[in-house]
């Protein structure tokens, strides 16, 4: 099959290297230093993906997405504004909810949490709480049975388990002959339920019926807010602003970027910081590339002072290294794509299978959310480093060929 002459000179020249050993030994550590700059980064960004996918499905199992209240916690007639937020396009469903701290004692114990009112039936549609839960079911909260969720390390610390009794001491105070004394409850624990450690969830939060907590914070028929959940989290804050524009200054609307926005902010520039650090592995592979094809035009000078001589064009000259480099540049963007891909997939098998073997526990839920090394493919970060590798590889070549050009035949043979 016919090829240009710049293409095959060029294949020729990556393939034959007999003659000089180092400078094939130098071509080769380029191609593989690219391999591995590309392996890696294909790696870390999964690994940083796949934390803030663990990290996103742990805040947003439990967390409010926006939440409808008033500046007093007291919103009456929730259901007419929930008939009017259903309109919203990026609404998919919406529920009351009571919100009020309080004090629980079980065993001698006190511990302080955030209480929240809820109705089951709504709520399954609003967060994951229904599938966290390790024991008793959400549907348990029944109306007037005064039943509580709580929280597996809340429930830990209280020494409590399902069908064990737990006082709720609220800051509503009531009017006694002794005098005001805040207002308290005894209720049933009838589920424990588990959101995983690292944001306070399973520590701080404690689920009662709504109509057990409008008795036990004398609300009536009122509730603190609602709580919407949307098709998109990231519409939040868009969301946000037309329901202020909608309902202001009627309610005080808030989103999850308020609380967790920086946080997520954070883990999202370190991405972008470890993406452009290991950039530089392989742009020291792309000048260790400059450096074996200056070394390969110099040995080859004779090759293409004949070749002018033949008719070779400049142009073709410089065509000819530019397929070497690019083709070493390919094949180490290939191999790196490749590896990469294979060790993202077995990361977590790899680690911990080195943590059994060894011992040891690299990764605590305490500190960094999991206990285990996550791992998610995106195709964008694959074919994102691939075709700047490509760039990075195609650029080193072009000074090398540029060099080869300029060669004078007669210089090049003067000595031969």
């Amino acid at each position: 099959m016919f090829r240009p002459i710049a293409i095959n000179i060029g294949l020729r020249y990556t393939r034959a290297k007999k003659r000089n050993h180092f400078i094939s030994f130098i071509s080769m550590s380029s191609m593989i230093g690219i391999a591995l700059g590309v392996m890696v980064l294909i790696t870390v960004l999964s690994v940083m993906n796949g934390f803030d996918q663990q990290i996103q499905k742990r805040v947003f199992s439990m967390a409010s997405q926006v939440t409808m209240s008033t500046y007093t916690n007291f919103l009456p007639n929730w259901q007419t504004y929930a008939n009017k937020v259903k309109k919203y396009p990026a609404v998919v469903d919406e529920a009351p909810y009571i919100a009020g701290q309080g004090m629980l004692n079980a065993n001698d114990q006190v511990q302080p949490a955030f209480i929240f009112g809820i109705l089951p039936q709504y709520e399954k549609n609003i967060s994951e709480l229904s599938s966290s839960m390790v024991q008793g079911k959400l549907t348990d909260l029944i109306s007037g049975k005064f039943g509580i969720v709580l929280g597996e390390d809340l429930a830990a610390r209280l020494g409590v388990g399902p069908g064990e009794k737990v006082t709720i001491i609220t800051p509503v105070a009531s009017l006694t002959p002794v005098g005001i004394v805040p207002r308290y409850k005894r209720f049933t624990v009838v589920g424990i339920f588990s959101a995983g450690s690292g944001f306070g969830f399973d520590s701080n939060l404690a689920y009662i019926n709504l109509h057990d907590a409008q008795r036990l914070y004398e609300l009536g028929d009122n509730v603190s807010g609602l709580r919407l959940r949307l098709d998109d989290v990231y519409k939040a804050p868009q969301v946000s602003k037309q329901l202020l524009k909608d309902f202001a200054p009627d309610v005080v609307v808030q989103n999850w970027t308020e609380q967790y926005g920086p946080f997520f902010e954070a883990v999202q520039m370190e991405k972008t910081m470890m993406f452009l650090i290991l950039l530089l592995i392989i742009g020291i592979a792309a000048f260790n590339l400059v450096s074996s094809l200056v070394m390969v035009v110099t040995d080859k000078e004779a090759d293409i002072a004949i070749l002018r001589t033949l008719g070779a064009t400049p142009k073709t000259v410089m065509s000819i290294f530019m397929v070497q480099g690019s083709t070493i540049g390919f094949a180490g963007v290939f191999s790196g794509v490749v590896l990469g891909l294979l060790l993202a997939w077995n990361v977590t098998e790899i680690v911990n299978g080195i943590q059994h073997v060894f011992g040891v526990q690299f990764l605590s839920s305490s500190i960094y959310y999991v206990n285990y090394l996550p791992s998610k493919i995106l195709a964008s970060d694959v074919i994102k480093v691939a075709i700047i590798a490509l760039l990075m590889s195609f650029v080193a070549t072009l000074y090398p060929a540029w060099r080869a050009s300029k060669i004078q035949p007669v210089e090049a043979l003067r000595y031969e």
